[in-house]
């Protein structure tokens, strides 16, 4: 992606998050020379990568593939693996309309996904095989505010502002937005999206860069290298 297409993709993402009265941290405004001169005092934003990421998923087509997205907070993965301390995280995002987030699973991360507002949250779902694949035969029961549901292999859970529902490890899916753009809330167990992030298909998590112009905000995914 261009750098110059990233910059206006935050600047879009970054008003729409907050035309729902979502308030942003204090850290999602600093400039790139901010959180540079910062560095020695920001090591756990760092550390947890937590703020700006947008992907396209390597595909170059953010419009039709792709997801925004700003990690909040974010756990250790030592306290993780004790069973103790800080063990959850908390995303926004935005799945724009007819945008999809491609067929993937996690392997330690269980998450709540709800749709905080805008169009209808669509979460296509399989159930993983014995050998952790997509099974494409049985279906699929997941918590949606309490309550389960089910759907076929494959089926298509719709979920309206104020729902949501809890994938756990080993549940495939991919989600997109339907008759409008939908801002996306999620909490989960620790996020690792280098490791924990496991696609259908043999695509990138990340987007390499092309440095067009200077960037507005850093992604995450520009810690190791920018700071």
């Amino acid at each position: 992606m261009k750098r110059s297409k990233v910059n206006e993709i935050l600047r879009e993402g970054d008003a729409f998050i907050r035309s729902f009265g979502y308030v942003m941290p204090p850290f999602a405004d600093w400039t790139p020379d901010e959180m540079k001169r910062r560095r020695e005092s920001i090591g756990g934003i760092v550390d947890a990568r937590l703020g700006w990421d947008i992907t396209d998923y390597g595909g170059g087509d953010f419009d039709r593939r792709g997801l925004f997205l700003f990690t909040v907070r974010n756990g250790n993965q030592d306290d993780l693996k004790h069973g103790r301390g800080m063990l959850y995280a908390e995303k926004i995002m935005i799945s724009r309309r007819d945008q999809v987030a491609p067929m993937h699973t996690h392997a330690i991360k269980a998450e709540d996904i709800i749709n905080r507002g805008g169009g209808t949250l669509c979460i296509e779902l399989f159930a993983s095989d014995a050998d952790g694949k997509i099974d494409r035969t049985a279906p699929v029961s997941v918590p949606t505010d309490g309550m389960m549901r089910r759907v076929d292999a494959g089926g298509v859970l719709r979920l309206q502002p104020g729902e949501s529902v809890t994938l756990l490890p080993g549940v495939w899916h991919a989600f997109w937005g339907e008759k409008d753009d939908v801002l996306i809330g999620e909490v989960s167990t620790v996020n690792d999206d280098v490791t924990d992030n496991i696609f259908a298909d043999p695509i990138a998590r990340f987007s390499e860069i092309e440095e067009d112009e200077d960037p507005y905000r850093l992604l995450v995914s520009d810690y190791p290298t920018w700071l």
